[in-house]
């Protein structure tokens, strides 16, 4: 009978290697049976294949198991679990050989290099910065092109070994792509957006051919001319991830990260007659944001920000321009005054917009500061002596609505009298500033 032994696996390995924190440990049992992990305490968790929680640190151990393909997408699996599956056979499934690396389950220190089960050669692509496909196993599941984009958006000096390129293209080609479940690929986007150089993870995407599956609205932006003079950069799809990666470096939230990634998504519908310009392209890419929003299932509070963002980034970043009544129009229309949080984050996704092209990437952005400014002198306005005093003149209903407008209208007017800070202009639009 097999001998019950745990290995560490995984990304816990490989981080610790690359002398990086780590956060997760991924545990695998080798030779033992369903029946000896509930004797030892464990608890099973595993629906679609064996998993068991540790009695008291409650982490998760994964019996050593092989994959069969059978069907479409990243479901079409059949799972064996034995004692006699292999800690190799267990390593061969898995996506990268940097994530198929194992150490025996009491290995501290990346130094002890002699303990660790590689039969694959991970440690060399660690040391060569390669991401490259265990097997040929990995065309099996169209969830690793995702995730093999997502570590290199992580692991940014990190190159994709050409064989698994082509492998990846292949798969597009198959049609593995179209099989992914809207539930996987925000999973793993949302994560990718999160990670150092976002960037790279849809170039990579572009790359290969998944993200005119995926993305159509973001993959047809490349090769669209904008105006030099605004955007040295002139390619909407090269601004668009200068922007995303605005957003990485300024640290922002997953709602403004998906902010930037959609912003523009209207310019890739622009005619051609009218380009270098892109005349109401902020209505065009509401739309279509949220049609992939719909596709996706994103959640709520990520599509409610892009949509505001898409359709007046080009009004606050002609906010120079407004008078208080305009200004106040804005606001509104952006829900402010309700939502003052989720203004603050529309205005620091309009600054990874306007940091997003070349030359511009240290340029200040004061429509951050004097919108923010006008929004603290309206939230100031005490509204309730505003209602009474406008309720004994004998005003009702929408007068008493216009008089609470009315006083903000002079707060901000009174706060945009206060000395300002020249702005960046961007006037990608025609779109009236009102």
């Amino acid at each position: 009978m097999s001998e019950f032994k745990v290995y560490k696996v995984g990304g816990a390995v490989r981080d610790q290697l690359l002398g990086l924190p780590v956060n997760d440990t991924d545990w695998v049992v080798v030779g033992a049976t369903p029946e000896q992990m509930t004797a030892r305490g464990f608890v099973p968790v595993g629906r679609d294949f064996p998993v068991f929680l540790h009695p008291k640190t409650h982490e998760e151990y994964a019996l050593a198991r092989t994959e069969r393909k059978n069907g479409m997408g990243y479901r079409g699996f059949v799972v064996h679990t034995a004692a006699d599956v292999t800690l190799e056979e267990d390593l061969a499934r898995r996506d990268l050989t940097i994530n198929s690396i194992a150490a025996p389950a009491d290995w501290k220190s990346a130094n002890e290099l002699k303990d660790l089960v590689d039969p694959y050669n991970g440690q060399q692509d660690l040391k060569d910065q390669v991401l490259r496909h265990v097997t040929d196993a990995f065309r099996e599941d169209p969830v690793r092109i995702l995730r093999l984009a997502r570590f290199a958006a992580r692991f940014t000096d990190f190159s994709v070994a050409p064989e698994t390129m082509t492998l990846m293209r292949e798969m597009v080609a198959a049609g593995e792509v179209d099989a992914l479940v809207p539930e996987r690929v925000w999973q793993e986007i949302s994560r990718g957006l999160m990670e150092t150089q976002p960037s790279r993870m849809f170039n990579i995407l572009r790359d290969c051919g998944a993200l005119e599956r995926l993305l159509p609205e973001l993959n047809k932006l490349w090769g669209v001319p904008q105006r030099a003079e605004y955007h040295p950069e002139v390619d909407t799809g090269v601004h668009a991830m200068m922007v995303l990666d605005m957003s990485a470096r300024l640290q922002a939230p997953l709602t403004v990260r998906f902010a930037c990634l959609c912003h523009d998504f209207g310019k890739g519908t622009t005619p051609a007659d009218v380009l270098p310009r892109h005349i109401g392209h902020e209505q065009r890419s509401a739309r279509l944001l949220l049609q992939v929003c719909d596709r996706w299932r994103v959640p709520n509070d990520c599509k409610e920000l892009a949509e505001v963002v898409a359709r007046e980034h080009g009004n606050i970043h002609r906010s120079n321009e407004l008078n208080a009544a305009a200004m106040l129009r804005l606001l509104e229309r952006c829900d402010a005054i309700r939502k003052p949080e989720r203004f603050e984050e529309t205005l620091l996704a309009c600054e990874c917009d306007a940091r997003g092209r070349l030359g511009f990437e240290e340029a200040p952005y004061p429509q951050r500061q004097r919108l923010g400014s006008a929004l603290n002198a309206a939230l100031a306005v005490e509204t309730a002596p505003v209602a009474q005093a406008a309720a004994l003149r004998g005003l009702k209903g929408k007068a008493i609505g216009d008089a609470v407008s009315q006083a903000r209208e002079q707060a901000v007017a009174l706060q945009l009298q206060q000395p300002q800070v020249t702005a960046t202009h961007l006037p990608d639009s025609a779109t009236p500033a009102v």
